[in-house]
């Protein structure tokens, strides 16, 4: 028992605080796999500390043990076993000497090599911002899947490989996330699946009581007054004396006496009683006030519901591509497929492999970084809870493949890469998303990308570098369209009309990654050194 207490509380100090090493772990799979090496290793690390113990400890019990049988002989005839002389120069030998290195072995700190082990590990340890932002990311995915919190607690997603359970403590810990940030919503919802996993059986050390205070305030909050009263009264049996449960009892029935008063009283009782009904159906969704149309798109998309109409699928054509016959692709053209048509978006499969993923992902695991965005205002680059991903900037000089890959690039699009940005690679991490965006600057962004001397983001080329199991779509908010992940390909578009002005048809989103890893890889080609590769049209307006 003391030796689980001192791990609990070595594990509990290495989380309470964390070095500048602190990398927001959260936001990329690809980093996070580098922790579970980590705690493989303090495993490993801690069953070497075990295994000392033990021996340690058999050792303790075979003198314990010894010294039992002896002193148990000793005390029933005391002075005839003293008679005997070499008893008695053994006991002196004992108590003056073989009961100190009894001492010294109990003493002795059999923890060194793990001690040492987690001490240098833990600088790298996540914090309470990891914690609570994949705390958030789950609440986030629930939102975004519609999944209800059964689902998640009983681990039943789609796509997945290894299945998890979330404990009492789990589904708790995620009701007071959602509890500190005044989301009373998501409070009751995981503080009642927490209820329930308790009352169906399941073992806790976290207080009943507690997980009531919470959900019976959550409701409260939310205007269900007789609910609220309802579970206050369950608290109050299990704990007669929890003050603040008293008090909330005597407020609840006195606002709930006040309230049917006055429904009794108002000729309209029956119109607000109704109105009230449609209100609590609008919050039972988790809407908050500030909720935009777009994002009832967005996540109906990033849940599959945007459907190819039979007319707009007569438009959508799969072709051998060689791009006017291009030296590269006479012999061996590309695949092309049609995503959608205004604006067009096409997919070009098998255009990396397996090999050059491989190269691109270890060139920017090192430096991957919490992506960050442009403040529309400010212009300075930081992050934002909406951008949940890592990146990392890798430029052709670096490698061979990254410049057979820019080259591939040009030679499909027609567009010079010259002056394109570096290519970005992105890893999202736990519900790893960013919501809907443009990928050029607009009218009241004069400046986007004036340090770089380019002219605006012309067009996008977006390079899949893995499956998806669940989630993770691409989607097109203003049209409805969506793409989904398939590793090996690469999907195009342009963000300008000929004419230089933006597209805003292709405001897009990446979607919460639900279940498995998202790599993708981009490059933004700018205006600059296309002027005769794609120039204006006659029609201004194009």
């Amino acid at each position: 028992m003391e030796l689980v207490t001192v791990w609990c509380v070595l594990v509990l100090g290495a989380f309470v605080s964390l070095s500048e090493a602190h990398v927001d772990f959260y936001t990329s799979i690809g980093q996070m796999t580098d922790l579970l090496y980590t705690e493989k290793d303090l495993v490993t690390s801690l069953k070497d500390y075990i295994k000392a113990e033990e021996s340690k400890l058999e050792q303790i019990k075979q003198w314990a043990e010894k010294m039992d049988s002896l002193t148990d002989t000793a005390t029933k005839d005391p002075e005839g076993f003293l008679g005997h002389p070499v008893n008695a120069f053994k006991l002196m030998k004992r108590l003056n000497t073989e009961w100190g290195e009894l001492e010294s072995l109990v003493l002795k700190d059999m923890s060194d090599g793990f001690i040492s082990n987690l001490t240098i590990q833990r600088q790298h340890f996540p914090n309470d911002e990891d914690q609570t932002g994949a705390a958030k990311a789950l609440i986030r995915l629930q939102d975004t899947y519609d999944l209800d919190t059964n689902t998640i607690s009983t681990g039943n997603l789609p796509g997945v490989k290894h299945k998890t359970t979330m404990t009492v403590e789990d589904c708790f810990e995620l009701g007071k996330v959602a509890y500190t940030d005044a989301d009373y919503y998501h409070t009751e919802l995981w503080m009642a699946q927490a209820l329930n996993q308790m009352d169906q059986g399941e073992q806790s050390v976290t207080d009943k009581v507690n997980i009531l205070d919470y959900l019976s305030y959550s409701i409260y909050q939310q205007g269900e007054l007789d609910k609220a009263l309802e579970l206050t009264r369950r608290l109050l049996k299990l704990d007669p004396e929890h003050q603040r449960a008293n008090g909330n009892l005597k407020y609840f029935e006195y606002m709930l006496a006040k309230q049917m008063k006055a429904e009794q009283q108002s000729e309209e009782g029956s119109e607000k009683k109704e109105e009230m009904k449609v209100t609590e159906s609008k919050r039972k969704k988790g809407t908050p006030e500030d909720y935009l149309p777009e994002r009832l798109k967005y996540e109906k998309l990033c849940r599959g519901a945007g459907k190819v109409s039979p007319s707009r699928q007569k438009k959508l054509f799969c072709r051998y591509y060689d791009n006017n016959r291009h030296p590269r692709y006479i012999l061996g053209p590309v695949k092309q497929e049609d995503e959608w048509d205004q604006p067009r978006v096409v997919r070009f499969h098998n255009i990396i492999s397996d090999k050059e993923i491989e190269v691109v992902k270890e060139l920017a695991k090192p430096r991957l970084k919490r992506a960050t965005i442009s403040n529309p205002i400010t212009g300075v680059l930081e992050t934002a809870h909406y951008r949940i991903s890592k990146s990392a900037w890798i430029a052709a000089y670096e490698s061979p493949v990254v410049d057979r890959i820019n080259q591939r690039i040009e030679d499909l699009t027609g567009l010079d890469v010259k002056t394109a940005e570096e290519l970005q690679v992105a890893n999202y991490g736990v519900g790893g998303q960013y919501e809907p965006h443009f990928d050029f600057g607009r009218k009241d962004e004069p400046d986007a990308f004036k340090e770089l001397g380019t002219g605006n983001r012309i067009a996008t080329w977006l390079i899949y570098m893995s499956d998806v199991a669940a989630g993770g779509a691409t989607v097109f908010t203003e049209v409805g369209a969506s793409v989904w992940p398939m590793k090996g390909s690469a999907v195009f578009w342009y963000n300008l009309f000929p004419s230089g002005e933006g597209d805003y048809l292709t405001r897009h989103a990446a979607c919460p990654v639900l279940v498995g890893n998202k790599w993708v890889s981009n490059k933004w080609i700018h205006e600059r050194g296309q002027e005769f590769r794609r120039p204006c049209g006659l029609d201004e307006s194009n």
